[in-house]
């Protein structure tokens, strides 16, 4: 049973971020999916490492489009990144020390809350700008 669903009314209006984000959201489904069927560490850990290291790809390609456009908003929407990424990274790295109870529905219901909230708030808003610079 999927936690999350990619549909029309989240789309940014960038064709690549838009990927990015249907990948992160197939990403996160495979997580919870895997959790409710209670696969092992090993099953797991591979899964949550693609989708720490697809989260950096995304924002680097987003930080990219906003310093080619000189998106107004950058520096802000940037450090809302660097915080995820900090929250990402110390999940994957107590995951792998051994904290495997951590990685939980509770987790996923965080990851699942950041991301709607990032797509449908902080990305909508630079849509208009990037698509105003020609970039769809």
């Amino acid at each position: 049973m999927s936690l999350m669903t990619w549909t029309d009314a989240m789309s940014v209006g960038v064709k690549a971020l838009d990927d990015d984000h249907k990948k992160l959201v197939g990403m996160v489904n495979e997580l919870h999916d895997g959790i409710l069927a209670g696969h092992s560490k090993e099953a797991l850990g591979p899964v949550l490492d693609r989708l720490v290291n697809y989260t950096k790809v995304h924002f680097s390609r987003e930080e990219e489009l906003f310093a080619q456009t000189k998106y107004p908003d950058a520096v802000s929407h940037k450090k809302e990144h660097d915080e995820l990424i900090k929250k990402a990274l110390d999940l994957q790295q107590r995951y792998k020390g051994g904290a495997t109870s951590m990685l939980s529905l509770e987790t996923m219901s965080f990851l699942k809350s950041w991301l709607n909230h990032h797509i449908q708030g902080v990305d909508k808003s630079y849509a208009p700008y990037l698509n105003s610079k020609g970039i769809r």
